[in-house]
């Protein structure tokens, strides 16, 4: 794991959103397309509004989240509203939306059309991930019902979720699609998440999800 450590979030947010754009960049040098998985909630939004005017083939870059909640599109929880608000907005409105929620009444009646739109585009090339205070990632939830099948090495691609923390029921990448990212970034902010971080290093996945991504990334912190 390689830690940045930022003076402010402000700088955070330029910084983070250079290397993203650089790894899109470098991507798209050597592939037809470039896969980039995205966490929601508010914490990447001034990291998404810097990168969203970003000159590059936006066009040829597949957008999808790490995980939803079961929501309509235009709810106030719903993450694919926020993402369109944040980064599918200036130059990135030309990048191709991968949804992670339909009109199913279930998350388990809505992944088998789900997953038909990743077909072509896994592995992800650049994975940005959060963390929750209960060092929950995407919808790995610890403690949620789903979650041994979610993390085992032969799992499906998407799974649904739910926890007693996450509120509504959920889809969820799984740890192996999620894994299998070729560069991989974590964003985190205040001091309660960087000692949840600290304690999350040496603890099994199962008890601490986002400890299964650390070896790998590098992590973007700033109180």
């Amino acid at each position: 794991m390689q830690l940045i450590e930022y003076p402010d979030r402000e700088l955070l947010a330029m910084s983070l959103a250079d290397a993203l754009a650089s790894a899109l960049k470098n991507c798209l040098m050597v592939h037809d397309h470039a896969s980039f998985c995205v966490p929601g909630g508010t914490s990447p939004g001034e990291t998404f509004s810097a990168l969203s005017g970003t000159r590059l083939d936006w066009d040829r870059v597949h957008v999808f989240l790490n995980d939803e909640r079961w929501v309509p599109e235009g709810h106030a929880r719903s993450n694919t509203s926020l993402l369109k608000r944040t980064l599918l907005t200036d130059k990135a409105s030309q990048a191709v939306h991968v949804p992670l929620v339909n009109d199913a009444a279930t998350p388990e009646e809505g992944i088998p059309a789900l997953e038909k739109g990743f077909d072509g585009k896994l592995p992800i090339a650049l994975l940005l991930l959060g963390m929750g205070a209960d060092m929950h990632t995407a919808s790995l939830f610890p403690g949620a019902d789903r979650l041994t099948e979610a993390m085992a090495p032969d799992a499906p691609i998407l799974l649904p979720m739910r926890a007693e923390g996450a509120g509504e029921p959920r889809v969820t990448l799984s740890r192996r699609v999620l894994a299998d990212a070729m560069e991989t970034h974590i964003l985190i902010m205040g001091d309660e998440k960087r000692a949840v971080l600290d304690q999350a290093g040496a603890m099994d996945p199962m008890e601490a999800p986002i400890a299964a991504f650390l070896s790998n990334a590098t992590v973007h912190w700033a109180a």
